[in-house]
């Protein structure tokens, strides 16, 4: 008895796995289009593992297994987001190019970003994202590189500079370091997640790098013998954790300049130190003030409550409440599951931040789940309410909606592929490709006394050739006419078998259509151009404030950070969104807010939340057709041509 009641749980469980997307699946059509590389680029040797310090040597694909990021936004000032900046980690290049569905005015030579004349050694160092971004508040879009091995460079727009390469930028460290010699000898962090808002309310960019190795020698094979790996599978506090940086001045020119001023203790001790994959932050209270989520590898991941004044950033740890029917780890702060990726969202429509949170899911492996953690407060006054005592309304609800489960998840965003106002869930998938299936070696260490996880000699190997989910696909969830998800990415035929990372999308033609681009671990990028054969009405919103001292025809206008937007169809479905200035893993969307309407094409309710370049926070309601929008956001709202 105890047998077969064994067996018809099972193959009931099994059952709830996945869901049928045969009749989503027609509704959606993606073309991968080739992406131009800088010429040569062909020619340049390629790699498919890193040289590790020597502690690391037997689990050297493992260390290899990130790095790969991509990112979409308007380098050229035309209007158009269809530029693309990506990590190819078989070169160790970052690469910038223009997306295959940009116009001709909008196509540049493809070059090389060099970091020089600041010091990279290429045996210690790796990039790992590029987050576009105006950090000098010029109206010129700038450039941060994140790396392994030292702290982010900052590629800052030259005043005079026309067109988009590689003489464009002005290099800076984010943070100062003296180099008496032509080498680095700052901070050795490890950074893969990078995140931009306006965290104090002061109106200016504020930046929080999230590391993953603590400082040491990962990379190369000459450092010191100073390396660990994480203290524990499920409570790890020994890795780089959370960076938070102040935006303070800045100048612009052909040297232009930003400071960021380190804000020791803004995040509490216990909240940052964990090994840190994924940040992302929206305005959840209505007080044009962001809360931030991070998600860690091997321990718990982090809400944080939003308690800063302006030139002074600090954080408040809050944590879900457990009902005597809740999985440990199913409460928001509390869980043990392997955070990778996050992206803030209306998933059901209610005009309330939704989060999805990518975890390791694999059937037959580690079959955790990943997080759908739904808005329970009532309104933003209550989320601010129940956020001051302490306790984050999110109950995880990703099994009932059909993507609890789907392999070793990375980089995870929401996006309205077919404007129907409901919208669909990405997320990359993959770990280490090769030909010898290590996934019992992977479980073995999985049962390991924590004692003997940080001492990398005590994990099995874990070299090139070995495979751990090396073939898996990435994913979407569309949702079917039940209201669950399903993931159809087999259905369109995008189901490559190469471990993913970074996710980016943009609106690059100007028609309402999401294009998607994906970073693949040691392959090439690729990039889908939307091609649904039927798509609803929508509404694109390019959301700028005018930097001071420009007007009339030389108004230049800086993207306006932490914007919050609510959309209210004439039948009452709201929908809320927000310029995201950079969130998830290692994909960053563009800066347009966009929502898809569905048949409404009549003019809808658009209520803005945002704040000035002095920091004071402004609201408006107003009514917008379906169609692209540019807003100037001052101390009121001004609708401009679009470019």
């Amino acid at each position: 008895m105890a047998i077969l009641l064994a067996a018809s749980l099972f193959f009931i469980i099994d059952a709830r796995v996945s869901v049928s997307g045969a009749e989503a699946a027609p509704r959606y059509r993606f073309t991968e289009m080739p992406i131009a590389y800088p010429a040569g680029y062909d020619q340049l040797p390629k790699k498919d593992i890193r040289e590790v310090n020597v502690s690391y040597h037997k689990i050297r694909s493992w260390i290899s297994s990130v790095g790969a990021a991509i990112a979409i936004n308007d380098l050229t000032g035309n209007g158009r987001a269809n530029s693309l900046c990506f990590v190819d980690t078989r070169t160790n290049s970052v690469v910038v190019t223009y997306a295959p569905t940009a116009p001709a005015q909008d196509r540049f030579e493809p070059f090389i970003l060099d970091a020089a004349p600041l010091p990279i050694d290429t045996d210690t160092m790796a990039p790992m994202a590029c987050v576009p971004g105006d950090y000098n508040l010029d109206g010129r879009m700038d450039l941060m590189v994140t790396y392994w091995g030292r702290v982010p460079i900052l590629f800052l727009h030259k005043e005079s500079a026309t067109g988009v390469s590689n003489a464009t930028y002005h290099r800076q460290e984010i943070l100062p370091q003296l180099s008496p010699d032509g080498l680095y000898h700052g901070p050795k962090w490890h950074t893969n997640a990078a995140m931009v808002n306006d965290l104090d309310g002061d109106g200016k960019p504020d930046v929080i790098i999230g590391n993953y190795f603590p400082e040491s020698d990962v990379l190369g094979r000459d450092g010191q013998d100073n390396v660990e790996m994480n203290e524990s599978l499920s409570t790890a506090t020994n890795g780089g954790g959370a960076q938070v940086l102040r935006w303070t001045s800045a100048t612009a020119g052909d040297t232009p300049s930003v400071v960021f001023t380190p804000q020791r203790g803004a995040v509490p001790h216990k909240q940052s130190t964990g090994w840190t994959l994924g940040l992302g932050s929206a305005d959840l209270t209505g007080r044009g003030l962001p809360d931030v989520y991070i998600a860690n590898d091997f321990g718990h991941d982090h809400m944080l409550h939003n308690v800063s004044t302006p030139g002074r950033i600090k954080f408040k740890a809050v944590f879900g409440e457990r009902t005597p029917t809740t999985p440990k780890s199913f409460v928001v702060a509390r869980g043990s599951f392997k955070g990778m990726g996050i992206d803030f969202g209306d998933l059901d429509g209610d005009g309330r931040f939704d989060m999805a949170v990518s975890n390791i899911t694999t059937a037959w492996g580690l079959e955790e789940s990943n997080y759908i953690w739904m808005n329970q407060a009532s309104d933003e006054k209550a989320m601010l309410a129940s956020l001051e005592r302490g306790v984050a309304p999110f109950t995880q609800e990703a099994r009932p909606l059909g993507m609890a489960w789907s392999g070793w998840g990375w980089d995870i965003k929401f996006g309205d592929f077919l404007n129907s106002g409901k919208p669909e869930v990405v997320q990359t998938l993959g770990f280490v490709k090769g030909e010898i299936d290590r996934w019992p070696w992977l479980q073995e260490m999985a049962m390991m006394n924590d004692n003997l996880m940080s001492n990398p000699a005590m994990w099995p190997n874990m070299q090139p050739g070995d495979d751990i989910a090396g073939s898996q696909p990435f994913a979407f969830f569309a949702r079917t006419g039940s209201g669950e998800y399903a993931n159809i990415t087999k259905d369109l035929g995008m189901d490559v078998p190469i471990p993913t990372r970074g996710i980016a999308m943009s609106d690059t033609r100007g028609t309402g259509a999401l294009d998607l681009a994906l970073a693949r671990q040691w392959g090439p990028p690729a990039f889908y151009a939307n091609e649904a054969p039927s798509r609803g009405n929508f509404l694109n919103l390019r959301l700028y404030r005018p930097v001071p001292g420009t007007s009339g025809e030389a108004m230049l206008c800086t993207p306006a950070y932490g914007t919050t937007v609510t959309v209210t169809t004439p039948d009452g479905r709201k929908q809320i969104s927000q310029l995201d200035g950079g969130s998830g893993h290692s994909g960053k969307r563009s800066f347009e807010v966009h929502f898809g309407l569905g048949e409404t094409s009549g003019p809808v309710t658009v209520d803005l939340r945002w704040r000035d370049l002095s920091g004071q926070l402004h609201r408006t309601s107003q009514q917008l057709t379906a169609g692209t929008h540019t807003l100037v956001l001052s101390d009121r709202v001004e609708e401009v041509p679009n470019r």
